[in-house]
């Protein structure tokens, strides 16, 4: 496969996907299009030109030739230049490394992070929360995090995937909008009495066994395994965690147990107030899902995967 197609096949997985349906989708990127289309010729300069067919700006190929021919790949939840110099090492010993993938992104992909946790307010909306009141708390909350991100070194991995040319490529919301679909198709229609038995259904899936096994089990950091579960809802996507102004709107909602993560501790301590239980899965394992169900599908095209950086490589096809 060429770079170019690979990035293709995450975009059409990633949309298939995301919360919002295909439909949703396509009517953020016609907005988009509207958008550049009433901009003048000085902003058009410094639009996202490929935000027109990709609506995910956290996920990009931020190093390399979209042509370049990938018959192996490795791939992490995170990539810093520590990773880089991995692959470059890796090489060196006869690996034949060509692409580096990572979840999380860096460079521009890293300083937009903040533009897809729009997702959300969709998300929230079906968890029951007024769509107006979602969009306007996530508005504040995507300004904080533009701040918070702000600071951060964004080119540095970049820089060295530069310097040691190799190739780098991005799939954040795109996977875990993967991870989202499928803890949600993992626990189905079933109605749970307790947050215990919601959280025996989550162990089970193998990359949370792996976990386990290392000390990382998910676990319920509000409620117990006796409080009654009430309606659940899964948060895997949307860039990073909502406010917990938000989280105080779903128990308005009438929420009763969330999936996440992970959760900031400041908004723990209000989930607890709020008597909502909350499943806190493990960051890693978590976002190995979505990675895992991607190098599937790479792996099925004849690309060949080595694993690194945090990622549980599971295999769901034979």
């Amino acid at each position: 496969m060429t770079l170019q197609q690979i990035y293709d096949l995450a975009l059409d997985l990633g949309i298939q996907a995301d919360p919002r349906g295909e439909a949703g989708v396509k009517k953020l990127l016609v907005r988009n299009k509207k958008e550049h289309e009433e901009m003048t010729a000085k902003q058009k300069k410094y639009f996202d030109n490929e935000s027109l067919k990709n609506p995910y700006s956290d996920s990009r190929i931020l190093v390399g030739d979209s042509k370049l021919e990938v018959k192996k790949v490795i791939a992490g939840i995170d990539a810093d230049a520590s990773e880089v110099l991995l692959t470059d090492r890796l090489n060196q010993k006869g690996e034949k490394i060509d692409l580096l993938i990572s979840h999380h992104p860096s460079g521009h992909a890293l300083a937009s992070l903040h533009e897809v946790m729009d997702v959300q307010v969709d998300m929230f909306a079906a968890a029951g929360v007024p769509a107006n009141v979602a969009h306007a708390l996530f508005e504040q909350r995507m300004q904080e995090v533009k701040r918070r991100v702000g600071p951060i070194n964004h080119g540095q991995t970049v820089d060295a995937a530069k310097l040691l040319n190799i190739p780098l490529l991005a799939l954040h919301t795109i996977w875990d909008n993967m991870g989202n679909d499928f803890m949600k198709k993992h626990l189905g229609k079933k109605v749970f009495d307790t947050a215990g038995e919601v959280l025996e259904r989550v162990k089970e899936i193998p990359e949370f066994v792996e976990a386990t096994k290392g000390k990382e089990a998910p676990s319920l950091v509000s409620g117990t395994e006796k409080s009654r579960a009430g309606k659940v809802v899964v948060g895997f996507t949307g860039g990073t965690n909502p406010s917990k102004e938000l989280y105080i709107e779903l128990a308005k909602a009438g929420v009763g147990t969330l999936i996440e993560m992970h959760v900031p501790e400041e908004a723990l301590k209000e989930l607890k107030k709020l008597h909502i239980n909350v499943i806190d899965c493990g960051h890693m394992a978590a976002d190995s899902i979505g990675a895992n169900i991607f190098l599937d599908a790479l792996e099925k095209k004849g690309v060949k995967v080595i694993a690194c950086s945090g990622l549980i490589r599971i295999k769901r096809t034979k």
